[in-house]
């Protein structure tokens, strides 16, 4: 028998093994997964490349021309979606809060776009997470359009950067991602306008707000269960968690009280978009042929904006993809009350 120093000699040996392993292991999942994500880039690059056929483009079919809302579209993905649906030929309303910035943005998509594509665009300030400013954008765009066809809900803010995770401003992230996406379905069902290929809202969501991700998800497992059942899931639900946690916010205690430790009031809006866009879609499911309205979310992925201080590894343009797409699937395909990235469906 090895005496018992040598024993010890021998364990602490073999679990630096087992730690040398494992972060070898884990070395070679992260580099399997970044792979995997560079595959499905080729392939979503190859895709968009591809035209929609004529028969696919159910806007062509309306008249007058079909209308797209895209909020907070002064740049960054907002920006990338409101051009992308302007050259495949809708009417793009591009708002923003800020009316020069907005102005800029639609001057800038006109000048860029190929003169062959004729792209018909207009900018309108609105500000999500102000009840007057939704409430004259409403009254607008029935004046103006008599209603509207698609909604992408990108409005959003995230004041965190790398590894702070300040909840300083979690008011104000709250308000426009969550109750600013919610206000803006709420107001917008009653104007979206009845056809075969039925209306679409496409909520700009994150993979950091899925319940169950493996990492930085709410430690409250009664929490996670009743968000994913269906039978619990309802408004007051996902109400009465935000109220919880911006209580604890401002009584200094959510750090202590199972909330993620990373991006967690960005998060937590996120995770309260996710869950109500399935709440919405049960709401909506029973409308008659002729009114569907099709709503779902996407996570665009870590993109290159002023959001991320411009350290994300996917840029705008492929950031906008799975909304734009999403945005003008044929109706045989529609989808509703589904996550995506990369054009694929992903566990809420």
């Amino acid at each position: 028998m090895a005496p018992p120093g040598h024993q010890e000699e021998e364990r602490g040996v073999h679990a630096q093994g087992e730690r040398l392993e494992t972060r070898e292991t884990g070395k070679k999942g992260k580099e399997a997964a970044r792979e995997r994500r560079e595959q499905r880039r080729r392939e979503v690059t190859l895709l968009r490349a591809l035209p929609y056929e004529p028969h696919q483009r159910w806007w062509d079919r309306l008249q007058p021309r079909a209308v797209a809302v895209v909020t907070g579209a002064n740049r960054g993905i907002g920006f990338e979606a409101a051009r992308q649906l302007a050259l495949h030929g809708l009417h793009v309303v591009l708002t923003s809060r800020d009316a020069a910035k907005g102005q800029d943005a639609a001057e800038r998509i006109r000048g860029e776009a190929p003169d062959e594509a004729g792209v018909s665009l207009e900018w309108r300030q609105l500000n999500v997470a102000d009840d007057a400013s939704v409430e004259a954008f409403v009254t607008w765009a029935l004046e103006t359009h008599g209603g509207i066809h698609v909604l992408v809900n990108n409005a959003g803010v995230n004041f965190n950067k790398g590894p702070d995770n300040s909840v300083e401003f979690a008011e104000q992230v709250i308000e426009t991602n969550y109750y600013g996406t919610k206000r803006m379905i709420d107001a917008m069902i009653p104007l979206m306008k009845p056809s075969p290929y039925g209306a679409r809202i496409v909520n700009v969501s994150s993979r950091l707000g899925r319940v169950n991700g493996r990492r930085n998800r709410i430690g409250d497992a009664s929490l996670r269960d009743q968000l994913l059942n269906d039978d619990c899931l309802s408004e007051q639900l996902i109400d009465e968690m935000i109220k919880k946690f911006l209580e604890q916010v401002r009584q200094g205690t959510w750090s202590s009280n199972q909330w993620p430790q990373m991006y967690t009031d960005y998060l937590v809006s996120k995770l309260a978009v996710n869950a109500y866009t399935r709440l919405m879609s049960r709401k909506l499911s029973d409308r008659p042929e002729g009114q569907k309205i099709y709503i779902n979310c996407f996570c665009p992925g870590w993109v290159k904006t002023a959001m991320t201080g411009w350290e994300g590894n996917i840029s705008a343009e492929e950031g906008a993809d799975t909304g734009v797409w999403l945005a003008l699937l044929p109706c045989e395909q529609g989808t509703n009350g589904k996550f995506f990235a990369e054009r694929r469906e992903i566990s809420f």
